[in-house]
């Protein structure tokens, strides 16, 4: 079944801040096999001009994602996650995330569209630190695959 077109332009109420710490910032960056000292030294940060250790980019995709799950879990859209996969993922940047950001997100339905029996959707996710300054545009493809025919 097709998802419901009237969802384009809605968003979701913002998410609890989640303030980023360093020890979470030189995790991801070890899981990504990052090896740059911006991640995890706050003197090569600061010597880069930074105020602390900055996140790597795709960082934001923790917080982002999980903040679309209003959108995914949202009853009245009908969307089967069992049969999601993620399609694609963009960030757009004004500023690097930082040790000590907290951030939230305000998600948006960007767009629903259906091809070849699956549901695809764009969910936007701006993402602001606690003073309202935007930190950077995360947009998130999600595809319900087709069931299979019987």
């Amino acid at each position: 079944m097709a998802l419901d077109q009237s969802f384009v332009g809605r968003s979701y109420p913002p998410t609890d801040p989640y303030e980023v710490g360093r020890e979470k910032i030189r995790e991801f960056a070890v899981a990504v096999g990052d090896p740059n000292p911006v991640y995890t030294d706050p003197d090569a940060a600061k010597a880069f001009g930074h105020l602390d250790v900055i996140a790597p980019p795709t960082f934001v995709f923790a917080i982002t994602f999980a903040a679309a799950g209003q959108v995914v879990e949202d009853p009245q859209l009908g969307l089967d996650y069992s049969r999601v996969v993620h399609g694609d993922q963009k960030f757009a940047y004004s500023r690097p995330v930082r040790a000590g950001d907290r951030l939230s997100v305000t998600s948006t339905i960007e767009a629903v569209k259906s091809m070849a029996g699956n549901d695809i959707i764009d969910i936007r996710g701006e993402v602001h630190d606690e003073t309202g300054e935007h930190v950077v545009t995360a947009w998130t493809k999600l595809v319900s695959r087709a069931p299979e025919e019987a």
